[in-house]
């Protein structure tokens, strides 16, 4: 059996809260381990080098998205990324765009919830008469699938950190939000028409601003069809506009 590697990690740190700190970058060294995540080795950090390095994490599984950071120049998530598949030398650095905490620790859920207010992300049905004891509508199994399969979104922001769009154009609302767009759209229980829709996502902060450059597939860890939704909006947004 081969010896394992010894990993150099290079770290991009800053805390922006200390006025006398500059961004930077340490480097630390880490015995590689059978089945080592970026995840652990941010642990190993931690625990024997340095107790004061941030970053989050909450669900180690790849469900709750915290840990997205660009690894390598690249979005992507640290529990969800092996060792064995990079080099033995590893750059990591917070994610672009969001509001940084420290280190890697960068605050998306303040982006997060600014977006989810602006879209509106939410089910509207005007009949409601809000009878807790109601049945909900039923719905076919086809479109619980296709709105499960968009509901699968963790808001991990990687996609909002490989987009070239919202580089130029600081108020798209980017794939994320057009994802959310096109699942209540095909929410039966969404009683907002086409007009509705179009008012919010119908224009260059919305569906067509976006430059197709597939920044966004390409890192999206849970590997959702958001260009194929960009596109459907689309074709909802012409057909409405015309």
């Amino acid at each position: 059996m081969s010896e394992p590697r010894t990993l150099t990690i290079n770290i991009l740190r800053f805390d922006p809260h200390d006025k006398n700190d500059v961004p930077h970058i340490e480097s630390f060294k880490v015995k590689e381990a059978d089945g080592m995540t970026l995840y652990v080795v941010l642990n190993e950090i931690r625990e024997h080098h340095d107790n004061s390095l941030k970053f989050d994490f909450v669900c180690r599984a790849g469900i709750c998205g915290s840990c997205s950071m660009l690894i390598d120049g690249r979005p992507g998530l640290a529990c969800r990324t092996l060792t064995k598949k990079l080099g033995s030398t590893i750059t990591l650095a917070p994610l672009p765009l969001f509001e940084l905490i420290g280190d890697l620790s960068v605050y998306t859920g303040k982006w997060m919830r600014g977006l989810n207010e602006r879209l509106e992300t939410w089910i509207h049905d005007k009949e409601s008469s809000f009878n807790v004891d109601a049945l909900e509508e039923r719905m076919e199994p086809e479109v619980a699938d296709a709105i499960y399969e968009l509901d699968r979104c963790i808001e991990c922001g990687c996609c909002v950190a490989g987009c070239g769009t919202i580089q130029m154009r600081e108020n798209f609302v980017g794939a994320v939000g057009l994802n959310k767009i096109a699942r209540y759209h095909l929410d039966p229980r969404d009683k907002r028409s086409d007009e509705e829709y179009y008012e919010i996502i119908g224009n260059e902060e919305g569906v067509f601003g976006c430059m197709t450059l597939l920044g966004c597939e390409d890192v999206c860890p849970k590997e959702l069809p958001l260009q194929s939704k960009i596109a459907y909006l689309r074709r909802m947004m012409l057909k409405t506009a015309l």
